[in-house]
């Protein structure tokens, strides 16, 4: 019977395998050269040209994660394309609450709250729903537009600003326009 035991550390059959291949590295990789007529140098190379970091002299590097920061939200209205209005975060445009749908029925469009009424899962919190509650099924025609919400429920929800630095309004782009501001001097509701 033959019993074999581990040893610790290296066999020493290995570390004579190592000792003479570091002797001869230089030997061989002319040899590996040789016979891969410079192809083994040249594959050294490209692994390392992979591994290196990229540098940064001429590039614009952008992060794509999530902000670290927790920054305040800086709300605003926003009507999407498909008639939702929603308070927004103006700094990650993150939908912060839906307030409701602009809905279509019959050739007309009504503002629809969000409430356990109208069907919505997520209803709108009292003191909104409170604030605009006289909103809930307003017709939205020429006498009262999408932009028209945008002012209004700004004002109704208390936020101050709706000019954006470059001018523009803080309506985003809706059905009827592209966000640009428009000369609208009709009166609301």
């Amino acid at each position: 019977m033959d019993i074999f035991s581990k040893r610790e550390g290296p066999r020493s059959e290995d570390v004579r395998a190592r000792k003479l291949i570091a002797e001869n590295a230089g030997t061989i990789r002319k040899l590996a050269d040789q016979i891969s007529n410079g192809g083994f140098t040249k594959m050294r190379q490209d692994r390392a040209r992979r591994n290196e970091q990229p540098k940064p002299e001429g590039l614009l590097i952008y992060t794509m994660s999530a902000s670290t920061k927790a920054d305040d939200p800086d709300p605003y209205i926003r009507v999407s394309l498909n008639g939702r209005v929603v308070l927004s975060d103006r700094s990650t445009g993150r939908q912060i609450q839906l307030l409701g749908q602009i809905r279509s029925t019959a050739g007309s469009k009504r503002f629809v709250l969000a409430t356990e009424e109208n069907g919505y899962i997520s209803p709108v919190c009292d003191e909104t729903r409170d604030a605009l509650a006289s909103y809930d099924g307003v017709e939205i025609g020429p006498g009262f537009t999408e932009k028209d919400i945008v002012r209004t429920f700004g004002t109704c929800l208390g936020l101050v600003e709706t000019q954006h630095s470059g001018g523009e309004s803080s309506v985003a782009r809706t059905k009827t326009g592209n966000g640009q501001p428009e000369d609208d001097t009709s009166e609301l509701l």
